[in-house]
């Protein structure tokens, strides 16, 4: 399986002040896997992510992107490399329409003329595709998008990260404020995603919202990575038995 590895974090540090928010974390993600980076509050999970989407930049250690050494100085630097975030909050605009938040800094332009203008059929057609292609039925990709349900914002945040050729998708607590029914069909889109070739980092604090789909788990404390295992060797009691002690069993 090591000849597998996509991406690698080799001995992470960051600090912030004096602070040691990440303290010598390696962490091995696997291509096509469905990782759990599980922790409690103050773990370093937000910090580890953002060094992998290029928020932050880590003060030790290496990034080894299909084995060789990168850097990210932004997150979009990260996603030239494939690598994307759904954050908690989605970074969708309220105001805005479906598709419009959908190609949000990457617009399609038509020239007309001299003059380019943006190309908002093509935008509307090509986001209704992606969208029913991750499951969500859109009545109108101009609707805006506060009027859609958690579970369908999420769906296109997510939607919209595999359009535009992503990898390795960070997913950042993507069930919280969802339904049970949403829960499930969000599950079931990372799923999907996953068979077709995506690698899917799932950040929580919740076991029992990862524990059914993931692959395998990375559990961090105060910084420093506090175990992993492959899910067959573990239940949710354990995990939270370890994030709870601070030890694993």
């Amino acid at each position: 399986m090591i000849d597998n590895i996509i991406l690698r974090l080799e001995n992470i540090k960051k600090y912030f002040g004096k602070v040691c928010a990440l303290d010598n974390v390696t962490v091995d993600i696997y291509e096509g896997e469905i990782l759990g980076l599980l922790g409690d509050n103050g773990a370093g999970k937000t910090t580890l992510v953002k060094i992998i989407s290029g928020v932050l930049s880590p003060d030790g250690g290496t990034i080894y992107l299909n084995k060789k050494p990168v850097k990210f100085n932004s997150p979009v630097d990260a996603r030239k490399m494939g690598i994307d975030t759904v954050e908690q909050n989605l970074s969708l605009v309220n105001i805005m329409d479906i598709s419009r938040n959908f190609f949000l800094a990457r617009e399609p332009f038509k020239k007309i003329g001299p003059i380019k203008v943006l190309d908002k059929r093509k935008m509307d057609m090509e986001c209704r595709k992606a969208v029913e292609e991750v499951g969500v039925r859109v009545r109108s990709t101009e609707d805006m998008v506060s009027i859609l349900s958690g579970g369908e914002r999420q769906s296109i945040a997510i939607g919209r990260a595999f359009h535009f050729g992503c990898r390795i998708l960070l997913l950042d607590e993507p069930l919280a404020a969802l339904s049970i029914k949403e829960s499930r069909k969000v599950h079931e889109m990372i799923i999907k995603m996953k068979n077709s070739g995506a690698t899917i980092v799932y950040i929580t604090h919740n076991v029992y919202h990862v524990y059914p789909i993931a692959d395998r788990f990375v559990l961090l404390d105060k910084g420093k990575k506090l175990a992993e295992a492959e899910k067959e060797e573990v239940t949710p009691e354990e995990i939270m038995e370890t994030i709870a002690t601070g030890r694993m069993r």
